[in-house]
């Protein structure tokens, strides 16, 4: 066996009706609490109504933002510039991914004068020390898994944008809460987005060189969840066992990649989100297919040197072709045909509806990376996945 660490996760309540368990995890942390949800669909529900009234009845004091975008340094410090001397006890983020970054953010933030810009990987020249407010992240979609990692993903989007993370090992949430009742009116666009960026993160995660036994069988548990959940939650949202399969498999992806890492779709992700107003879980998508098919193909030149990879591709086209005694060759080539399949079925977009042209080709392909994948990639295959997915 080989040696690995692994990082602390959240406390975990999961499964219907753990959102009322809200104002008593609050009250666990103190009495002033900072609320950041999305757009309007969890506005308008009757679990932000009931979330309200519980404050209230238990005098609980909040404030409360709206993020409709995802995370900028200029959005993370506004909120944090507006409420740092307000006493916050704990931030409370209630939404998708980029809610749950920009909680997370602004949970470390809260505690520093300066700018976020100052601690992202690759961009500030600070290491942030870890202090935070407490931080109970509480997804209404299942994909990004930001609800159990500890980088919160922000993003300037431009012609010198960039998607960097703040990270520390003390920003994985102190508590998540997944309740699949939160995730029912998600709608169709989004199911499919953030789905199969659960799947990659997965798949990613599974077949990363920093892979470890423990990881393994967290990774293909999410695996077997995504194949028996995600086509239903798509196409009935209201079938909650469905979306309550995929929110497990949503938070295991963000398990294992906090722990094993990500791939080259996740490095293409970065460069992407920075130059183009398109969502992450569709740059994830619509990649992840195409860099199966061609880590398989490259990794199948030698067999006998990349035996283990090959294993685990052939393991993952046993569950999602649900036929489990296909040889390798065939199970390798079910699951390129299954995912396939997923992208279509699901409608995810292709790049160009989002303006990337071939033009922009180079410059995507000299800031991607390809740190975990078990295969080294030249310019010339990242070209073709782009061009395949244009």
């Amino acid at each position: 066996m080989k040696n690995f660490n692994f990082s602390n996760t959240p406390k975990l309540y999961f499964g219907e009706g753990t959102f009322d368990k809200i104002k008593d995890i609050i009250l666990s942390y103190g009495d002033r609490a900072l609320l950041i949800t999305g757009g309007s669909s969890f506005e308008k529900s009757i679990y932000n109504r009931n979330l309200l009234s519980d404050l209230e009845k238990s005098n609980i004091k909040y404030y409360k933002e709206n993020v409709k975008n995802e995370p900028s340094p200029k959005i993370v410090d506004e909120i944090s510039q507006k409420y740092r001397k307000d006493n916050i006890s704990v931030v409370l983020a209630v939404g998708g991914g980029s809610v749950m970054d920009t909680g997370k953010a602004v949970s470390a933030m809260l505690t520093k004068l300066d700018s976020v810009k100052e601690y992202l990987e690759g961009i500030g020249e600070k290491q942030h020390d870890g202090n935070k407010i407490p931080f109970i992240a509480v997804p209404t979609t299942s994909g990004t898994g930001s609800e159990a990692t500890k980088n919160a993903v922000i993003s300037e989007v431009g012609s010198n944008g960039f998607k960097k993370s703040l990270r520390h090992d003390n920003f994985v949430p102190n508590c998540a809460v997944i309740d699949p009742r939160l995730t029912a009116s998600c709608p169709k666009s989004v199911t499919a987005a953030s789905g199969m960026d659960a799947f990659s993160q997965l798949i990613e995660a599974y077949l990363s060189c920093d892979a470890s036994p423990m990881t393994d069988s967290l990774a293909l548990s999410g695996l077997e969840n995504i194949k028996d959940g995600l086509i239903e939650s798509y196409e009935n949202g209201e079938n909650l066992d469905a979306r309550g399969k995929v929110a497990y498999a949503s938070y295991l992806s963000g398990v294992v990649l906090a722990n094993a890492g990500l791939g080259t779709v996740h490095g293409f992700a970065s460069p992407i989100g920075g130059y183009f107003d398109i969502p992450h879980g569709v740059v994830c998508g619509t990649l992840i297919g195409e860099l199966i098919r061609i880590n398989i193909r490259k990794l199948s030149t030698d067999p006998k040197k990349n035996t283990v990879y090959l294993e685990k591709y052939t393991e993952v086209g046993r569950i999602f072709s649900g036929k489990k005694t296909l040889k390798r060759e065939a199970a390798c080539e079910a699951l390129v045909d299954e995912v396939k399949r997923l992208t279509e079925v699901m409608k995810i977009p292709k790049l160009g509806r989002y303006g990337i042209t071939e033009q922009d080709l180079d410059k995507i392909i000299e800031k991607t990376g390809n740190k975990n994948n078990p295969v080294e990639l030249t310019k010339e295959e990242l070209k073709e996945m782009l061009i395949n997915r244009l």
